[in-house]
């Protein structure tokens, strides 16, 4: 007997019949109206090739969902494309979304009354914010990801859409032609799916997998393969298997969900995004988590995958030798992580992986547990007088453990990436990128622009970059981002003046401004606070309610 706890609030009885009305236009049948009602939520957009295959997917799940005797809706939610908006004010929208989007699916949810829901995401910020509504909403919920693109072809090697950031950089250095670049940006992007390494949209695929709210091995699917639309059909009728068993997502999102998802994430090489995402997920589902926890957690989770930015491999070569499962057992056979913690399958995560097979011999992209790339996690929380609430820091081990160089400060994005690609950076220095936070910027963009155009000049090694805004999955180098308190709201980077040595410490977690106590007293008094940039529309509001990035950079 279906289970509709919300629907049959909103269908049953004579005096819904103008509801019925309506839904008889949409194609429901008298017999549909008794069955449960489940949203299938598409991420679909041209905007951008991670969600431009979506609608075709979301089909497949809703026929999954009939399958197995529920009843689908699709519905359409927004997305916007980091990489196309990057370095410019349209990426100021970016992390807004992410709010945008989580609300616009409890709103549709809430209004028709939906007792279930499948959400299909493929980019950066939809895929948080997916999860985020179904924490909101708890009604059971099965996540789906969209799948990675397939790497491009330039010059005889793989490339992706980080390799066309990258080579802005070595455009203005003249390593690269005009007819090189022209060339490289054709070909860096053959189709479908989310940016290839383990950037943002693949570190929080398999986020959410380790948290237990994607199926096993969802995260690691090519975009446009039977294997994804196979889990769209299989996601479709778990949802109302999960109807009937009143399993919801609050009992999946435990504590013990979000330390398995950081050890996976830390195994990963994944993205500094993961901790704004996860810190809200964890808001949004009532679960205590704090950026202590990444550097508690962190300390027993080694780097093992070889995955680029940092490394050499894609997703897509993962795919090939059996995807992030082998991974996910090799750490629970080294008591990593939690076993019995609770996933949509019905079955706990130890249940889910009982029967999946080791990588195989002689395959370079995951490495033993007792040869890790890095013994502990290199996503590091860093404290210090630059950074008294917090700031993260991704360092692998390639960029070593400790910068100090002279501050080289700017108030915007665009102005340090003019500045770079024009050479006025120089070696030794820590370029600081401020009132771009949650509230300052609005938005607290992403700063892939110079961090590849740092990488294109060949200043990998020579230079590192601070910031109060983020960084792009796609970001490797001497990094630290999310500083709180942020430069608008007075927080020490509002201090900084070109010249000041700057030191950081991964091994203290310590990120210094290396300036008299006496000095900062000073610069603090003649501080003043800036007028907001945004007096109204989404961005006003957004910069009015969000909380800080030590919290996830939260509305609600």
């Amino acid at each position: 007997m279906a289970k509709r706890p919300h629907s049959s609030l909103v269908l049953d009885g004579p005096e819904r019949a103008p509801g019925r009305a309506m839904l008889h236009a949409v194609g429901f049948t008298r017999a549909d109206f008794a069955k449960s009602q489940v949203g299938v939520c598409s991420t679909w957009s041209q905007v951008t090739p991670c969600n431009v295959h979506i609608d075709g997917l979301s089909r497949h799940a809703a026929a999954g969902v009939d399958t197995a005797g529920g009843k689908a809706v699709i519905f359409n939610t927004i997305t916007v494309s980091d990489a196309i908006s990057m370095g410019t004010e349209g990426m100021k929208y970016s992390l807004v979304s992410r709010e945008v989007i989580a609300d616009s699916i409890e709103t549709v949810m809430g209004a028709e009354g939906f007792d279930g829901l499948v959400a299909i995401g493929g980019c950066d910020k939809n895929m948080p914010a997916c999860v985020m509504a179904m924490a909101r909403l708890n009604r059971p919920a099965v996540f789906v990801y969209g799948g990675t693109i397939l790497p491009g072809t330039f010059q005889g090697r793989a490339v992706d859409i980080v390799s066309v950031f990258e080579a802005v950089g070595q455009h203005a250095a003249g390593k690269l032609s005009d007819a090189a670049l022209a060339d490289l940006e054709q070909h860096a992007c053959p189709g479908a799916g989310s940016c290839g390494g383990m950037y943002t949209a693949n570190t929080m695929a398999s986020a959410i997998e380790a948290l237990g709210l994607s199926l096993p091995n969802s995260s690691a699917q090519a975009a446009v393969s039977d294997d994804k639309r196979q889990d769209c059909a299989r996601a479709g009728a778990a949802v109302v298997d999960l109807i009937q068993r009143n399993i919801r997502p609050r009992d999946i999102l435990s504590r013990k969900a979000f330390e398995n998802a950081i050890v996976t994430i830390s195994a990963l090489g994944g993205s500094t995004n993961a901790v704004l995402h996860l810190l809200a997920i964890a808001h949004a589902a009532g679960v205590k988590l704090s950026i202590d926890d990444f550097t508690r957690v962190g300390k027993r989770a080694p780097v093992i995958a070889d995955l680029k930015p940092s490394g050499k491999f894609v997703m897509a070569e993962l795919i090939k030798i059996g995807g992030l499962a082998p991974l996910m057992k090799r750490l629970l056979q080294a008591g990593l992580l939690h076993g019995d913690a609770m996933t949509v399958t019905g079955k706990t995560l130890a249940e889910n992986l009982g029967d999946v097979a080791d990588y195989p011999a002689g395959q370079q992209i995951v490495r033993s547990l007792d040869q890790p790339i890095k013994p502990t996690s290199h996503l590091v929380i860093l404290g210090g007088n630059l950074a008294p609430d917090g700031a993260v820091a991704k360092i692998s081990g390639k960029e070593g453990e400790r910068f100090t160089g002279k501050a080289r400060v700017f108030d915007r994005e665009e102005d340090a990436l003019a500045a770079i690609l024009k050479g006025r950076v120089t070696k030794g220095s820590v370029i600081v990128i401020r009132y771009e936070g949650p509230r300052g910027g609005p938005g607290m963009r992403e700063m892939l622009s110079p961090t590849s155009a740092i990488m294109g000049r060949g200043l990998g090694s020579d230079v590192a970059l601070i910031t109060d805004g983020r960084f792009s999955g796609g970001t490797h180098g001497f990094v630290v981002g999310h500083i709180t308190p942020e430069a608008f709201l007075g927080g020490p980077l509002a201090l900084v003046k070109n010249g000041d040595r700057i030191t950081i410490d991964a091994r203290r977690r310590l990120l210094t401004l290396d300036v008299a106590t006496k000095e900062l007293t000073a610069r603090r008094r003649a501080w003043r606070a800036r007028k907001p940039r945004y007096a109204r529309g989404v961005l006003s509001k957004y910069a009015k309610l969000v909380s800080t990035a030590s919290t996830g950079a939260v509305t609600d």
